[in-house]
């Protein structure tokens, strides 16, 4: 009995151990260290909301700063701010990033790029067949081909940067590009497609030590915010309820963190970080420890998943019937 027991014992720790040491061994990309400090950055959206809290920490952490967005007035009084807040002047261009021609300008005008923050984003949520598909279109060009603009501008002075230090493109991305909700039917299609991009990017740029990462922010408390929600569905409410808003320097600080960490998957919350386990399928990932939670945790994450889909539609259910 004893013998038995002992080899149960030995089984019970021998077999994560054996699977964390295969894991080391396996993951791809390798860690890496993106620096900031002294390097162009460059964020676009970045004259409101999230992208103006980026730009001032990556000021404050020594970056020369470049921002970019279509209203000049905007990106003046984001400039103000900025110097104000730091005391770091940072450069502006104006540029709609549905236009490559402006955008590819505004990228030499700026100079060699070494981070990248595609951070510009549009959001109109109402279902489908109510919403127009000018507004559509509007969502994917704006957040998706927008965002191949600007990598597509970017690229050339990434590539021939003149330093071995590693380089960094950032998508931003939303937790509507991880799971599906009801009433986000366009902008889920625009943010889901920016994951596609990411996976394949990272491994057409990886033998240039330049490491893309994908950013999963919840609904943050940025000016847009309160005119999207006048327009959300009721059902979208609902079913969205149990996920609340984070202030827009708290996804800075993770977004920026993890840029600066190499992270493909960047959650913003506890919430986002179960959707990327959740999620991960084979997307790359850098932590052997992280890779080792997303292989543990996939069969009970999934059963919670389907839970939560059992709730959702339920209340889509209830919901037309009381309609009826």
């Amino acid at each position: 009995m004893a013998d038995a027991n002992l080899a149960f014992v030995s089984l019970i720790v021998l077999l994560p151990l054996s699977l964390l040491v295969f894991l080391f061994l396996i993951v791809r990309p390798r860690p890496v260290k993106v620096p900031v400090k002294g390097r162009h950055v460059f964020i676009t959206g970045g004259s409101s909301g999230i992208g103006l809290a980026l730009a001032q920490r990556a000021a404050l952490e020594g970056a020369r700063v470049s921002i970019l967005a279509r209203n000049r007035d905007k990106l003046d009084e984001a400039k103000h701010s900025i110097r104000l807040s730091t005391g770091i002047d940072v450069a502006v261009f104006s540029a709609d990033v549905r236009n490559f021609d402006a955008v590819e300008k505004a990228v030499q005008e700026a100079g060699p790029i070494d981070v990248l923050v595609c951070n510009q984003g549009v959001f109109v949520p109402q279902e489908l067949e109510s919403q127009g598909l000018e507004e559509v279109k509007f969502m994917i060009d704006v957040n998706l081909m927008g965002t191949f603009h600007l990598i597509k501008a970017a690229l050339p002075g990434m590539k021939s940067r003149t330093d071995c230090e590693p380089a960094s493109i950032a998508i931003m991305s939303s937790q509507a590009g991880q799971v599906g909700i009801y009433g986000y039917t366009a902008y889920s299609a625009s943010k889901f497609g920016l994951r596609g991009m990411a996976e394949a990017l990272q491994q057409e740029v990886i033998a240039d030590n330049i490491h893309v990462s994908l950013i999963f922010p919840p609904d943050t408390e940025t000016p847009g915010l309160v005119e999207e929600n006048k327009r959300r569905p009721q059902l979208t409410s609902i079913i969205a309820a149990s996920s609340g808003a984070m202030k827009a320097d708290e996804v800075a600080k993770k977004a920026l963190n993890g840029i600066k960490s190499g992270t493909f998957f960047v959650p913003c919350n506890f919430e986002g970080l179960l959707l990327s386990i959740a999620t991960a399928g084979l997307s790359p990932q850098r932590s052997f420890l992280m890779a080792f939670v997303e292989v543990i945790a996939a069969s009970i994450l999934r059963v919670a998943g389907l839970c939560f889909q059992w709730n959702w539609y339920g209340s889509i259910e209830k919901w037309h019937a009381q309609k009826k």
